[in-house]
């Protein structure tokens, strides 16, 4: 993994900047082995690299010739598919130098043209230089694994994997409008898909890719769900979910640098571990696993319908099932709370509270012993395994079944934006403009074409909330997150896949574990849904809160540029049990939250226009 940036003007000639220089430094943490510049009249490209595989042969920018044309790519991800794209390039008459997958990505381009999309099985988003033509061709992977943002500003287009790399140019300023207000505040920490929250910054959709040229820019759809009827038998479908998913981690466990799992004893990260344990075996090594606890939990910890049971007596289960090298990481609540501000460091976003900062902290310490990283995110999305997805009432309201709290997180604004903003309109407008773009065949059932909404509303946003945490989180320690259940063609395939079959036995992926049946223990198989663990220390709730009444204490907090001190103070005096966003965001990570958002206003003095 690696981060690009860089900026192209079609009309002026490029000189090499300082703010060049400093959007290659500010991305270093996701790149921290190598670096480089490629510079022509019209391209400044940017690149910092994390070596995985083939350390010595996959220095970028790399260049390529073909028909007396230049091609240069910046590239981040990884290819899955990298061996059979290598042969049927060599079959055209390729021949290859590295053995890197950023060459495949590059001669597949120059041979295939936006056709190699279709094709590849990763996780990427790249930006690739024809320089006769004077053309950027910019990409990102099919399921939105890896992120891309960009600005076009006069005739310079300016692009990169980070937001603060963008914000290095002096052309892109740190200002939000109305729109990027209730991003914040109505969405938030989602986000629209293709925003990027400041005044006129964008992200490359998943599965789209885009032509900067002469003419502008032009954005294209290469890869969606599509609703087939699927004419598998019962046990056909297990069988081919075995496949998938067996195939998909087998193909993501390829390194050249040490390789572990997280492991929360829950089914998706043990499903992922027992795989990778095997293949590690038949190599005579033992496998690394990770899992996260928070010191003095067994103290605290009260089980509730979306946490029924604390992690470690199933960690302890699959580590002895699995004879791994296992690692466990605990972490202070003093040290959650600081790695806040550390959170919106590494997202330059306000996220998810401290279910940010404690990845953060845990990505940290895994990079001591390992570069690359297998977790199980995006097998609820895609299985159906929320509770959201099972409770008829909770999956046939209208809205984002994860943030039914327009109308509260409306309450926080300050009169003079309440006036301006329509919380209920702006995410209603979000919400049907999904549910109508769903991929539906005609004659199904009424259920059937529910499920099918919630399976295009989460993967579509949810799970593109969870891919932002984990690519930011993981990349701010320069560690590689691979997530297998989100290669495309599981996604694919279970899109098509009948509610009553995913929903085996009437339990939370019923489908995934019988399809699995036979790898794990029966106590793990079977364990009832358990979400990412988090502080139940009652010392995280005083801890914010008393920041939030330093904040409230400021008045320059610009946080009240946006929001109503005495609605924000009531925070104080409250523990709301209703979610802001998701089962993990209640009061606590309310209050963590706008303290992020203040944070977020001061660092980048951001400007509201």
């Amino acid at each position: 993994m690696c981060s690009i940036s860089g900026e192209i003007n079609l009309k002026e000639g490029l000189e090499f900047k300082p703010y060049h220089e400093d959007m290659l430094n500010v991305l270093r943490r996701r790149g921290p082995d190598d670096s480089g510049v490629y510079k022509t009249q019209n391209a400044v490209m940017l690149h910092t690299r994390l070596a995985v595989i083939d350390p010595a042969g996959g220095k970028q920018p790399m260049t390529a010739y073909h028909t007396a044309t230049e091609y240069t790519i910046c590239y981040n991800g990884e290819l899955y598919n990298t061996e059979e794209m290598r042969s049927e390039l060599t079959a055209l008459g390729e021949r290859f130098e590295t053995h890197t997958d950023t060459e495949v990505v590059l001669k597949s381009y120059i041979r295939l043209g936006e056709k190699c999309l279709k094709k590849f099985n990763g996780i990427f988003a790249f930006a690739i230089y024809n320089k006769r033509k004077r053309e950027l061709f910019i990409a990102r992977d099919k399921m939105g694994v890896k992120p891309l943002f960009y600005a076009i500003r006069g005739d310079s287009f300016i692009f990169g994997s980070e937001l603060k790399a963008l914000l290095c140019h002096p052309l892109v300023e740190p200002k939000i409008d109305l729109n990027g207000i209730s991003e914040l505040i109505f969405m938030g920490p989602g986000r629209t898909p293709g925003q990027g929250v400041f005044k006129d910054v964008f992200e490359l959709k998943a599965g789209e890719y885009g032509i900067f040229n002469k003419y502008g820019l032009t954005k294209h759809r290469y890869f969606d769900l599509v609703d087939t009827e699927n004419t598998d038998t019962k046990e056909e479908i297990i069988n081919k979910v075995r496949f998938l998913v067996t195939d998909s981690i087998n193909r993501q466990l390829v390194s050249d640098v040490p390789l572990g799992t997280f492991l929360s004893g829950g089914l998706d990260s043990s499903i992922i571990s027992a795989v990778a344990a095997e293949r590690f075996k038949s190599s005579g090594k033992r496998l690394k696993t990770f899992s996260l606890s928070y010191k003095d939990n067994d103290k605290y910890f009260k089980a509730n319908r979306f946490q029924p049971n604390s992690d470690d007596e199933f960690i302890k289960i699959m580590v002895d099932y699995l004879g791994s090298e296992h690692y466990n990481v605990v972490v202070d609540t003093e040290d959650v709370v600081k790695a806040l501000y550390l959170a919106v460091d590494a997202r330059d976003l306000p996220g998810m509270a401290d279910v940010d900062s404690s990845l953060l902290l845990f990505c940290n310490k895994i990079k001591n012993y390992v570069t690359v990283a297998l977790s199980g995110e995006c097998a609820d999305e895609i299985f159906g395994g929320y509770p959201w997805y099972r409770d008829e009432k909770i999956r046939s309201r209208y809205g984002f079944p994860w943030a039914q709290s327009t109308e509260y997180r409306e309450g926080f604004l300050r009169d003079d934006f309440k006036n301006q903003l329509n919380g209920k309109q702006y995410v209603s407008t979000r919400y049907e403009g999904t549910v109508n773009a769903t991929p539906k065949r005609q004659g199904i059932s009424s259920l059937e074409s529910r499920m099918r909404e919630m399976s295009y509303l989460n993967i579509n946003w949810f799970m593109q909330t969870l891919l932002d945490r984990k690519d930011r989180m993981s990349m701010y320690s320069g560690l590689e997150v691979r997530v297998p259940f989100c290669d495309y063609r599981i996604a694919e395939y279970l899109y098509t896949v009948p509610w009553e079959v995913k929903d085996l036995m009437g339990r939370e992926k019923g489908l995934l574990r019988t399809a699995m049946n036979g790898i794990l223990p029966n106590e793990i198989l079977w364990r009832k849904k358990s979400p990412y663990p988090k502080t139940h220390n009652p010392a995280y709730f005083d801890a914010v809160k008393n920041i939030l009444r330093e904040i409230l204490a400021d008045s320059n907090a610009p946080v009240f540029d946006i929001l109503s001190r005495p609605a924000v103070e009531g925070l104080l005096t409250t523990d709301r049990s209703e979610p802001w966003y998701g089962q993990l965001m209640t009061t606590p990570q309310t209050v963590a939250y706008i303290i992020m958002l203040n944070y977020w206003m001061q660092k980048f003095k951001v400007k509201i226009v």
